[in-house]
């Protein structure tokens, strides 16, 4: 997508059509570093709990101190906001995809989420083909995958898994996208994978995924794309009814500016945390110190 033509896509859906809301009031950790929940009065959000909750992170899989410092704060959100499942977005191991580093960067850091019945759902980085083109982590149970691509649903929001390296069957992939998108009666329908699509940091936009993905993404109106690979958080406004979602700060946060679609950007070891309504999601942007650094509203429609 060229430039001029971005500029006059965010100009159809920016300050008149926005979806998602950044809101204020961003409430901040106890002594302890645990993430102390106070009521989202701000939100509006209906009475009673979320049909769904979830929380993503990806690009984790170094075993360093990050990764660790990142994970507690996912067990830490887990106490006071229990969630049944996690997205992993690809680069589960560095630097190469060996499965015999799995304890070390995968079963440790999250041993008390799976010890609590969490449920991890992976896709593939294009550090996990490194080994043998990412068929052990595909094999491997903890990461759940049904396939190189795969589809699940919860309560009334359907997952679809992609495996977006450039060496993935596309068109099989993309056929089998499209006929899933179409059967689905989900009320929610989230994509997530490993590559940015719209992105402010290293990558930048990545025109191969805006010509192979997006259509599909505005024909079936899919909510929300959620990726890793550029190591940062970074929440769009919604481009064409979807928004994106950089959830890479998972161990070794890079730099990220600001794009003219960007809602919220930062460089900081990070997750995401969602809350699933019927008609729509409070976003958290969560660090290391289970601070929020970023808080918005995706309604299900326009």
């Amino acid at each position: 997508m060229k430039r001029r033509e971005l500029l006059t896509l965010v100009g159809i859906t920016g300050l008149g059509g926005i979806i998602a809301t950044q809101l204020p009031n961003f409430n901040q950790a106890n002594a302890q570093g645990s993430t102390e929940l106070e009521p989202d009065t701000d939100l509006n959000l209906p009475q009673g709990e979320p049909r769904l909750r979830f929380v993503s992170v990806a690009d984790t899989g170094t075993g360093n101190n990050g990764q660790y410092a990142v994970a507690k704060a996912m067990t830490q959100y887990y106490r006071q906001a229990p969630f049944p499942l996690a997205l992993l977005a690809g680069d589960n191991i560095y630097n190469n995809g060996e499965i015999e580093k799995v304890e070390a960067v995968f079963e440790r850091p999250y041993q008390p989420l799976l010890q609590e019945g969490v449920k991890f759902y992976a896709c593939l980085g294009n550090h996990d083909i490194r080994t043998k083109n990412g068929t052990p982590q595909v094999e491997y149970p903890n990461f759940n995958m049904q396939g190189r691509y795969y589809t699940f649903r919860r309560s009334i929001v359907q997952f679809f898994a992609l495996d977006t390296n450039p060496n993935a069957n596309w068109d099989d992939q993309l056929e089998w996208l499209d006929e899933q998108l179409n059967q689905s009666r989900a009320p929610w329908k989230i994509v997530f994978g490993h590559h940015n699509i719209y992105s402010s940091g290293v990558y930048g936009v990545n025109e191969r995924l805006v010509s192979q993905l997006t259509p599909l993404l505005k024909h079936y109106d899919v909510q929300l794309y959620i990726n890793g690979h550029e190591h940062h958080y970074e929440r769009t406004q919604p481009i064409k009814g979807t928004t994106y979602l950089t959830c890479g700060g998972g161990a070794n946060p890079r730099p990220v500016g600001q794009s003219d679609w960007t809602a919220y950007a930062k460089s900081e070891l990070s997750f995401a945390a969602y809350d699933v309504y019927a008609d729509q999601i409070a976003l958290r942007g969560i660090n290391k110190d289970g601070k929020m650094i970023d808080r918005a509203l995706i309604p299900r429609t326009t």
